[in-house]
């Protein structure tokens, strides 16, 4: 009897385990994923010979828990907050919204934190790579198997642009995209990796240069590892630009 319960309860307590990972924002229908915290070594991953200077030195980063928006924003979600849709490739609702700038996002946040009960922004670069890596796992990309191909990442793809949000398997945290599709803006200044406290750090500042990741569609695998970073102008707008939020705690 026992063991016939068992088999009627278990699959009931593994929908509810992973219903409990996610919430979605009833404004905008984003899902988000609960990202567990902890510590990891951030910057190039041990191995890797396709590292840039900017990804040293690698220290040791302590994180809060967050919620992190499972796909980049769509358009549909862009239009249902900012009415417009500025992006090149207007294909469908569940395509990302590209062709932002970080200050275009800024808006976006503050619009979109008027009309909720929670409070969003851009992840910093330490939540963002920590998310990318599964959790802080030394793999190289973001994908399911932390492998990249052109089966589970939207890359060197110059003619056809963007796919929809979700089309590739997710990494084990259940985060779609996050290596290729569109370049994600983050909320961090682009500085060095060691000037910031190792405790949930963030670069804040009035700088115009912004820290931008996960590489696009047009990009070379190298481009689309969890660890490269790169600097982008905050006013800059392409078709390759694009962004994922975070809703701390």
């Amino acid at each position: 009897m026992r063991f016939v319960t068992l088999i009627l309860v278990l699959p009931l307590l593994l929908f509810w385990v992973a219903c409990s990972r996610e919430w979605r924002d009833p404004v905008t229908g984003m899902v988000f994923v609960w990202v567990s915290g902890g510590s990891f070594r951030m910057g190039c991953v041990p191995g890797d010979s396709d590292c840039l200077g900017n990804e040293w030195p690698t220290r040791l980063v302590r994180l809060d828990g967050f919620w992190l928006g499972k796909h980049e924003v769509t358009q549909g979600q862009w239009k249902r907050i900012m009415g417009g849709n500025p992006s090149r490739f207007k294909r469908g609702d569940n395509y990302p919204v590209e062709r932002v700038s970080w200050e275009n996002a800024q808006e976006f946040i503050r619009k979109l934190n008027a009309k909720s009960t929670a409070v969003f922004g851009l992840p910093n670069e330490a939540q963002w790579e920590f998310a990318c890596r599964s959790g802080g796992k030394p793999v190289t990309f973001g994908t399911e198997n932390g492998q990249i191909s052109s089966g589970n990442a939207n890359y060197y793809n110059y003619h056809d642009g963007t796919l929809p949000v979700g089309r590739n398997q997710p990494n084990s945290l259940g985060l779609h995209d996050m290596s290729g599709n569109v370049w994600e803006w983050t909320q961090d200044e682009y500085a060095s990796y060691g000037s910031a406290n190792p405790d949930n750090p963030a670069h804040e500042s009035t700088s115009t240069f912004r820290v931008t990741r996960g590489g696009g569609f047009y990009d070379v695998p190298r481009t689309l590892r969890c660890s490269n970073r790169y600097c982008t102008i905050q006013s800059r707008k392409e078709a390759y630009l694009g962004l994922r939020l975070i809703r701390p705690r």
